[in-house]
């Protein structure tokens, strides 16, 4: 009985020896070469922002009126001080009429009166000389110095009621120009909110009323974003920044940080978030940009040029690789110091060489300190 025992022992460890021995095949495994580029450190949006126009006026009308003229259509784009609108106005205008009809009647006395007031004067003064010459009488100088003076107070008169009738020509004008819908700015007319013939009412304070007309500066736009309380202590105004939207996928476009909110938006009570605006460099001449798309920002928080690099997927519990031995074939665990970090790449400050190869396949069976590895040749890594 104890040699069975000691024969059974013998054939188990052998089993064991064997089974260690025996060659095994190269777990296959996604390699990345350690190289040098660009590294950022980048904040990102938590939930999808929105793309707004710098200046969106919805311009109402000051007065009530029956809608006479539509000068606009919804997305024509149109120049500071168009008229969008107007009113009906035959009655404004005909006071308009009159009122610069009764400035030119009232010019024209100021002219005749004042014309009297030079001629009066000439004569003043020319009586003036013959009394000197004591060729007419004191009473002559006399009249001749009030007429003068009476015909200079004619004038100042029809000169006042001149001024007097240029400003109830402003006054008309103002009057009519309340019956004219204009746009404060350049821009695209997003929405009309009437038609001809129809009545339309000014907004009553503190009641929310359809504009008659909303437009939209579209030479100005921003991207308003929420980002984690968390991150918000890096961002400052003036970071530079990437703007990608989903109506135009595959590009990006560049910003920079123009507003941080000061306050904490809780909305949801586990993800506070602070909105932040990231203005675009240059609005893109080849594709029309619309107020309201939905958008995502990435903060450029630190950037690193020609730095060494690995890829974020390669990184054990933040700290170490799994290093391949290009002459065995074998996997080594190896600790490194990094540096700034993004979703893709992490910053390699020691405890990696250029040109080294890393496993980024660390979720494949097989894969730990000491395995044998080749290459996945269908498989390729950044």
């Amino acid at each position: 009985m104890r040699k069975l025992i000691i024969v059974l022992a013998c054939l188990a460890l052998a089993g064991v020896a064997a089974w260690l021995l025996w060659p095994r095949e190269p777990v296959r495994v996604v390699l990345a070469s350690i190289d040098r580029g660009v590294v950022e450190q980048v904040v990102s949006n938590t939930r999808a922002g929105t793309i707004k126009a710098c200046q969106r006026s919805k311009l109402s009308m000051p007065m009530g009126g029956r809608v006479e003229r539509l000068h606009v259509k919804e997305g024509d784009h149109v120049q500071r001080g168009a008229i969008l609108l107007e009113l009906w106005n035959d009655d404004r205008e005909a006071q308009l009429a009159q009122a610069r009809a009764a400035a030119v009647a009232a010019q024209q006395q100021e002219q005749q009166a004042c014309l009297t007031a030079e001629q009066g004067a000439r004569d003043a003064e020319r009586i003036a000389s013959l009394a000197q010459q004591q060729l007419v009488s004191a009473d002559a100088v006399d009249q001749a110095t009030t007429k003068k003076r009476v015909s200079e107070a004619a004038c100042a008169a029809a000169r006042a009621q001149a001024g007097t009738a240029r400003a109830a020509v402003q006054v008309q004008a103002a009057l009519l120009e309340e019956t004219r819908l204009r746009a404060p700015f350049a821009g695209i007319v997003a929405e009309i909110n009437g038609e001809i013939g129809e009545y339309v009412t000014p907004s009553p304070p503190g009641v929310a009323t359809p504009p008659a007309v909303d437009l939209i500066d579209d030479s100005c736009l921003y991207v308003t974003a929420p980002i984690d309380e968390v991150d918000a202590a890096g961002v400052k105004p003036g970071l530079p920044a990437r703007i990608t939207m989903d109506a135009f996928r595959g590009r990006e476009f560049a910003g920079k940080v123009t507003r941080i909110a000061p306050y904490v938006v809780d909305k949801e009570k586990q993800a506070r978030t602070v909105d932040i605006d990231v203005r675009f460099d240059a609005p893109p001449g080849d594709i029309l940009l619309l107020a309201g798309y939905s958008a995502d920002v990435d903060i450029i928080l630190e950037r690193h040029e020609g730095v060494l690099r690995l890829p974020a997927e390669a990184l054990v519990d933040g700290k170490a690789v799994l290093v391949r031995d290009a002459s065995t074939g074998k996997l080594a665990h190896r600790e490194v110091k990094t540096g700034i970090a993004n979703w893709n790449w992490v910053e390699v400050l020691d405890g990696l060489r250029e040109g080294e190869q890393v496993v980024t396949s660390l979720d494949r069976a097989g894969v730990a300190d000491g395995a044998v590895v080749e290459p996945d040749a269908a498989a390729v890594s950044p």
